[in-house]
């Protein structure tokens, strides 16, 4: 008895705060649990509907040993050293805040006219034994998932330092089903594996492919956003939110024990952060659900960042555009004016003594073809690659002072150009390819922003091929995506908007800053100029890349046999033309471009229509049918009008796609165009077999609809009274 009394009393000493902390999401169907373990580890666990998703994990950092010089009196330099030294062990819980919060704000552009961000938050404030120094880590549970993490306030024991390794956990619950590509430090052009977790080891040389430039770490290493799919049907997406000045995070997974650890992309020296206190690192996440639709439908990575930042954002518009530059992809003309030279030095090189190659894609009378074909069927403006002086060495030379981003070769004329499109009405998108030189890019970027202004171009596409210089630098550490902030919001300052490729991948910045209109950072068109895409491409990159932000996956290719337009490049676009038709709808983008050659257009302008009459932003979005890998379909309704676009893509294997139409205002009568695979249509034998129908349908009606392997459908709805429905078969 007086052992139990003592037991007791000592229970009722401990302070409460020490306990274990717990939380659940608005709806209910989330639990979070917060702990520390007997050593001081901070611990933390998820469930979903009373099941487990997250096991107990660890959370913390290992810092790195460094010297710095201390003055000591005079001119004496004491050097200090400060020992390796942990911070995910040997903690004390001194405080724990809750709240909640909940709000609905609008995007300037979006899938949605609104966004509710509704969460519970936990901060728990832990400060380390022996040395006092102090973290926050701050836990926001929302209905579709958690986002948490770390904080470092204003403290003498803990200012300036270095991070050798994030050591944040997320505890799977068995052996997966992953849809995944390498972790690499310089690429995310890859296409993705299906595979359970335990098999992503053996697997992994197979899908590692080249590229220009990549830097594997781990034969279990992969990267975010992480799609996964449970054995009882739940849906789980590993990610981050918020990537600012910070390196970028993939994931590698200890594969006896299923455990994936955040692993941070280090800079020149090895190191994975240099961080000044007051400091938050980005948000780690996790979206939950047992409908493949809702991890789809989800904002929270979003709303994971700071409201917008951009106080007069009239000028950010959605585009669609056409463009000088599948020609190119395709080997069909060159970025480069003259074959003439094996090197350049700007400034120096003579162009206008070059004998030209006959084949520079970006001439005055080029351009100026696209821009009529842009004003005639209704786009908005019009990309030209390769205009400018450099590209005959521009890649692979490890090259500093590669482009200055306003010198025009001597078949562009800029002048001639900006008046003709103003006169189309045409706005016209600048190319910005640093081939990775970023200190060449930066020390140019005021002048080439000005220089836009100057000619009428109010966005920018930038890229960034080949290797990182400073040399040794990685894509994704954190000094270059500091970079790519940067470039960003001194675009803002110049009222530019910015689509960038080959950059870190978006995270939900967008929010912050919408003038981040589009991005690249994954595996898009060019490839099935490249050899191809797996037919299934399509059905993931909503599931992963684009949870983050919108990708400029330059859709609409019509000619899939790319020697028709090059004999010596053999590829294949394994897609069929309806599955490019329902990409404008289910890769959802504020930047679309109509990628294919205007000819191959003319030759399908029935199809092309779709193209020509699909919006590019969005009052509403609802998902209709996904599983990841197999197939996607989504309907939205246009901005600001009362029409409807459907999108629906398949994958390897042929389906039956069957929706209703309860999305349409009720009592109302729609004319329904829908462009659907031919019943002999295959991406790969067949691609260019499409039929086309109208009917009428209402919010009671349904479809079954044949998908091709590799296909897909679109639907146009547009309101009609009983006299132009008049004769139409109903739905």
């Amino acid at each position: 008895m007086r052992t139990f009394l003592f037991l007791v009393c000592l229970w009722l000493a401990i302070p409460q705060i020490s306990r274990a902390q717990d939380m659940k999401s608005p709806n209910g169907n989330f639990a979070l649990r917060f702990s520390l373990q007997a050593d001081g580890t901070p611990v933390y666990s998820l469930k979903y509907k009373g099941k487990d998703v997250i096991k107990p994990s660890k959370l913390g950092f290992e810092l790195k040993r460094q010297a710095r010089d201390v003055a000591s009196g005079g001119d004496m330099n004491q050097k200090v050293a400060n020992a390796e030294s942990s911070l995910h062990d040997s903690f004390t819980l001194v405080d724990s805040k809750t709240s909640a919060f909940d709000e609905t704000w609008t995007p300037v552009w979006g899938e949605v006219k609104e966004i509710r961000n509704h969460y519970n938050e936990m901060a728990v404030t832990l400060k380390q034994k022996g040395t006092n120094r102090q973290m926050l880590i701050r836990f926001r549970l929302f209905d579709d998932g958690l986002g948490f993490r770390y904080e470092f306030p204003h403290q003498k024991e803990l200012t300036y330092f270095v991070i050798k390794e994030e050591k944040t956990q997320f505890a799977m619950t068995g052996d997966h089903t992953a849809f995944w590509i390498p972790g690499d430090y310089d690429t995310q052009e890859y296409d993705f594996t299906t595979s359970r977790l335990s098999e992503i080891r053996g697997l992994m040389s197979k899908a590692i492919t080249d590229n220009v430039s990549q830097a594997s770490f781990s034969p279990t290493g992969v990267q975010t956003s992480l799609m996964m799919k449970t054995d009882q049907g739940i849906y789980i997406n590993l990610h981050e939110a918020a990537l600012i000045n910070y390196a970028c995070m993939h994931l590698n997974l200890d594969d006896k024990n299923m455990v994936f650890e955040s692993w941070l992309t280090p800079d020149v020296k090895g190191d994975k952060g240099y961080i000044q206190a007051p400091f938050s690192t980005p948000w780690r996440t996790v979206i939950v659900s047992d409908d493949a639709r809702d991890i789809l439908a989800s904002k929270m990575t979003y709303n994971l960042n700071e409201p917008c930042n951009i106080e007069d954002t009239s000028w950010i518009k959605p585009t669609k555009y056409v463009g000088v530059w599948w020609e190119m992809i395709t080997g069909k003309s060159s970025w480069a004016y003259t074959d003439e030279y094996p090197s350049v030095q700007l400034g120096i090189t003579d162009y206008t003594k070059a004998k030209p190659n006959g084949k520079h894609g970006a001439t005055t009378e080029n351009v100026k073809k696209h821009i009529d074909f842009a004003a005639e069927h209704g786009f908005d403006a019009v990309l030209v690659e390769g205009w400018n002086e450099g590209w005959e060495d521009w890649f692979g030379n490890s090259k500093d002072f590669v482009f200055d981003f306003v010198t025009p070769y001597p078949d562009f004329h800029v002048k001639e150009i900006r008046d003709y499109a103003k006169s189309k009405k045409v706005k016209m998108i600048m190319h910005h390819e640093t081939s990775s030189s970023v200190r060449n890019y930066e020390r140019h970027m005021d002048k080439a922003y000005q220089f836009m202004k100057d000619n009428g171009y109010d966005a920018v596409k930038s890229g960034y091929v080949g290797n990182i210089l400073p040399r040794g630098e990685n894509h994704y550490s954190q000094w270059i995506v500091n970079h790519y902030q940067y470039a960003l919001e001194k675009a803002a300052e110049y009222k530019i908007m910015i689509n960038a490729h080959e950059a870190v991948r978006p995270t939900g910045i967008a929010r912050t800053y919408p003038n981040l209109i589009g991005n690249e950072s994954a595996r898009g068109t060019e490839y099935q100029a490249f050899g191809g895409s797996k037919p299934n491409h399509v059905t993931l990159l909503p599931f992963t890349r684009q949870l983050g932000g919108p990708m400029d996956y330059t859709p609409g290719i019509f000619e899939m046999d790319i020697s028709k337009l090059n004999p010596d490049n053999k590829s294949h676009v394994n897609s069929t033309i309806a599955n490019q038709l329902a990409l404008y709808v289910t890769m959802y983008s504020p930047l679309q471009m109509a990628a294919d050659l205007p000819e191959h257009y003319m030759r399908f302008p029935d199809a092309f229509q779709f193209i020509k009459d699909v919006a590019v932003d969005w009052d509403d979005s609802q998902y209709l049918e996904a599983e990841p890998g197999h197939y996607i379909t989504v309907a939205r309704k246009a901005k600001n009008t009362g029409k409807w676009f459907v999108g629906s893509v398949g994958g390897n294997e042929p389906r039956t796609s069957k929706i209703d139409f309860r999305f349409l205002e009720a009592g109302k009568t729609y004319i329904a165009t829908l462009y659907t695979d031919a019943k002999d249509a295959h991406y790969k034998t067949n691609p260019q077999a499409y039929t086309i129908r109208k009917v009428v349908v209402n919010s009671k009606s349904k479809l079954s609809q044949f998908v091709a392997a590799g296909g897909g459908y679109a639907i146009s709805l547009e309101e009609a009274g009983k006299a132009r429905a008049k004769g139409l078969e109903k739905l």
